[in-house]
């Protein structure tokens, strides 16, 4: 059975990992550098760094942050925030990436998947999506896809299951997909999305947003599909360690690297 990954998520604005609920009210979690050479040295599997106001304030990715946040790891890196072009993609591998990951500049230009993929690997090419749920209740669940990230996000119209699988096949080699509901609750994944996807798509999927307690993380491998939990709130904030979430997968029969 493939061995699962946890993966701690640095979402930095001006130059400081943040942390809020559903995108806002960010607290600030601590240094880029210092905390992927802890997480480095604490035993994640990969380390997720996004520019979360890079797409919505029109500007590139600060490369120098990156620069710095690479130096300090060992393990897979993935890097994301207002990289647009295949150029920008190759800034970002330069700059340390081992991955790319796209959200906003995706949507705008599908082609862009393809294009990274190409050039670069689909082993290379994240599609990032960021969901909210807009069913009624007692409907079947839908859900939408958003763009530019936090107070400005827009709607785009997407449905996010027909997204990730056009995205699969454009040629993203992994997708992050992030509830917007969840997101900093602490209240769990939303296991009917991850199933949702991972249901339909051959990729690896990475759940993301609202990991409070280790079961989350149980429920997301074996209720919602996913191949790696990415959690932010709970590492950050000293809620549990690495150590102690993989442990307990273990005593649970979840196979961990």
């Amino acid at each position: 059975m493939l061995k699962r990954r946890i993966i701690p998520c640095l979402d930095v604005k001006a130059g400081r990992v943040v942390k809020g609920v559903s995108f806002l009210d960010h607290r600030d979690a601590g240094d880029p550098v210092v905390l992927a050479a802890f997480y480095n040295d604490s035993g994640a599997d990969e380390l997720v760094f996004y520019d979360i106001t890079a797409s919505s304030d029109d500007r590139n990715i600060m490369v120098d942050v990156v620069e710095r946040t690479a130096a300090q790891v060992f393990i897979p890196l993935t890097v994301g925030g207002g990289i647009r072009t295949v150029d920008d993609m190759y800034r970002m591998l330069r700059a340390g990436a081992d991955k790319i990951s796209i959200n906003t500049a995706a949507v705008l230009n599908p082609q862009l998947i393809t294009d990274g993929a190409q050039r670069y690997g689909s082993q290379c090419m994240v599609l990032s999506i960021d969901a909210r749920r807009t069913s009624a209740a007692g409907a079947p669940p839908t859900w939408e896809v958003f763009t530019h990230t936090g107070a400005n996000a827009r709607s785009t119209g997407l449905d996010a299951v027909a997204w990730a699988v056009r995205g699969a096949e454009l040629g993203a080699g992994e997708l992050v997909i992030n509830s917007m509901d969840a997101d900093g609750t602490y209240a769990g994944y939303d296991i009917e999305l991850l199933h949702a996807i991972t249901s339909r798509v051959t990729i690896p999927v990475i759940a993301s947003g609202g990991a409070g307690i280790l079961e989350h993380l149980y429920d997301g491998y074996m209720d919602g599909g996913a191949d790696a939990v990415l959690a932010a709130s709970i590492f950050h904030f000293g809620d549990f360690t690495i150590a102690a979430a993989k442990k307990y997968l273990r005593t649970r029969g979840v196979p961990m690297r």
